[in-house]
């Protein structure tokens, strides 16, 4: 087991040699900021990493606190379902209501890869590679829906 300080300490060289796998690959490399993650330009949408002792995955979460508006945000997305799915050999998981580690109900559009652990410093570099090519995946088939995107949610917030 690890204290509290531990945990923190392994996390943080954790997402530290991840930052320095990135700067290995060549699609990242040259890019000052790597990752869009909450910087979606639409309000409640983030692209997520996340691991725990079982699993890593990589998201887009969808996280508005009013679950009407959640849930017709998240139906929004659902209609890009196969541009999304692009590039994904067995898809996306489609959650329209996950509990994530906060106990908070979101909609989470997910690949995961099962069996790793982050306290298990042998699997970070398998960890890294999913992290890698799956971020690179949703990120690039999220910005080619984002325009469109971004416009309809601000419509459905006007409507409101």
């Amino acid at each position: 087991m690890f204290t509290k300080e531990e945990r923190k300490e392994l996390v943080q060289r954790f997402w530290s040699q991840f930052d320095e796998y990135c700067d290995t690959i060549p699609d990242l490399a040259w890019r000052k900021k790597k990752w869009i993650l909450h910087d979606t330009k639409i309000s409640h949408i983030d692209l997520k990493f996340d691991i725990d002792r079982d699993f890593a995955m990589v998201a887009l979460e969808i996280n508005h606190k009013s679950e009407d508006r959640r849930l017709r945000v998240y139906e929004l997305v659902e209609r890009y379902r196969l541009l999304l799915e692009e590039g994904f050999a067995t898809g996306l998981t489609w959650d329209y209501c996950y509990l994530n580690a906060n106990k908070q109900e979101v909609c989470r559009i997910y690949v995961e890869m099962r069996g790793v652990d982050l306290h298990q410093i042998t699997d970070w570099d398998a960890i890294y590679a999913f992290f890698a090519e799956n971020m690179l995946q949703l990120q690039d088939n999220f910005l080619e829906i984002q325009e469109v995107l971004k416009e309809e949610v601000n419509i459905l917030h006007r409507e409101e």
